[in-house]
């Protein structure tokens, strides 16, 4: 048997696992959680041992034994700001997830976890990739209109890079001769370019700026924001909700699903047209801007995630951004084999591990 690489991805309602020996998967599963389920905890840390108890119950059904794994990579959390590269999970990374220092998110579970079970394994490495908070930004991109503002990074780093070196591979090139900007497309929308292997500028894909999504607001009129804020109508919780988590295309037309939308388009509804068009306008405008900061020198257009299956949409998209560069088109993500393949990387020596 070869190496068996356990990678570990947490989301809100769902935790995603997967065996690989080596390159090969073994098995996968989307592990549900009911909201019935996840109400007695408070906090998403408190989440810790059932999440774990879950996990370790479905890798038993597929007498997946944990003395038989050779590293665990978990999806990497809301950190302090790091480069991009493959960290080993540490006291002071554990210490930062459990207390929320940099916000909650279900990805906070993966580091934890991971260190966990291997621990229980007996000993062997916990590691992560790519965390959301990979931060190669150049200095002035960091710069903001006033000096109580700095612009940083939360976006889909872990696809992103995968993506873009995959791309990189398929074309005999280098990740880090090209200029590049992938556009991941899910509950989230992260626009990077890529400069040269660096992610030297991205919208915050969390916290209020880029294009809408299916469920975030994006970048909204500042002026009007601060109206909202003090007219006392709504509390801090449903502000923030507005931003992310109920913005977007849902807070738009009541779905989050760009199919549902898409079935409502061909259906002749104008307003689902709109906002449609709305999207595709405000991603290629982003794309656009990206496109500046490598001075128009642009070898490839990326776009990725779970949207880019819409055919139509993406047509509408290509229209407007293909006179920048060649546009190619990613349906989905693979973040599980991203994960994996970095666990594989570091056992192999192809790696170094790097500290928090």
């Amino acid at each position: 048997m070869g190496k068996l690489i356990l990678a570990i991805n947490p989301g809100s309602t769902s935790t995603k696992i997967a065996v690989y020996e080596d390159k090969k998967e073994v098995f996968s599963k989307t592990l549900r959680h009911s909201a019935e389920e996840l109400a007695p905890f408070k906090n998403v840390i408190d989440q810790f041992q059932f999440r774990k108890d879950v996990i370790k119950k479905a890798l038993e059904e597929n007498d997946i034994a944990l003395k038989d794994l050779a590293v665990i990579v978990g999806r990497g959390g809301l950190l302090d700001p790091i480069p991009s590269g493959v960290y080993e999970v540490n006291r002071k990374m554990i210490d930062d997830l459990r207390s929320a220092r940099n916000g909650e998110h279900a990805s906070n579970l993966g580091a934890v976890i991971a260190r966990d079970l291997a621990d229980e394994a007996g000993g062997i490495k916990a590691l992560i990739a790519d965390p959301v908070v990979v931060d190669e930004r150049e200095p002035i991109a960091r710069i903001a209109g006033h000096p109580l503002f700095e612009r940083k990074s939360i976006f889909h780093a872990l696809n992103q890079k995968a993506i873009a070196k995959m791309y990189a591979a398929k074309h005999g090139k280098k990740y880090n001769q090209l200029n590049l900007i992938v556009a991941h497309l899910g509950g989230g929308v992260s626009v990077g370019i890529h400069k040269k292997g660096k992610v030297v500028d991205v919208n915050d894909a969390l916290r209020g700026e880029g294009p809408f999504t299916p469920e975030r607001s994006g970048g909204l009129p500042a002026a009007q924001l601060v109206d909202i804020c003090f007219s006392g109508k709504y509390t801090e919780k449903q502000i923030r909700k507005m931003i992310a988590g109920e913005g977007g295309v849902s807070a738009h037309l009541g779905t989050n699903s760009f199919q549902e939308v898409e079935k409502r388009v061909e259906a002749g509804d104008k307003k689902a047209a709109l906002i449609s068009d709305a999207f595709a306008y405000n991603l290629a405008k982003e794309i656009g801007a990206m496109a500046t900061v490598t001075d128009g020198k642009v070898d490839a257009i990326i776009i990725t995630g779970g949207i880019a299956y819409n055919t139509a949409l993406m047509k509408k998209v290509i229209k407007k951004v293909k006179f920048i560069a060649p546009v190619t088109i990613y349906p989905g993500e693979d973040e599980m084999g991203a994960l994996a393949g970095n666990g594989l990387a570091v056992l192999t020596g192809k790696e170094k591990v790097k500290k928090y």
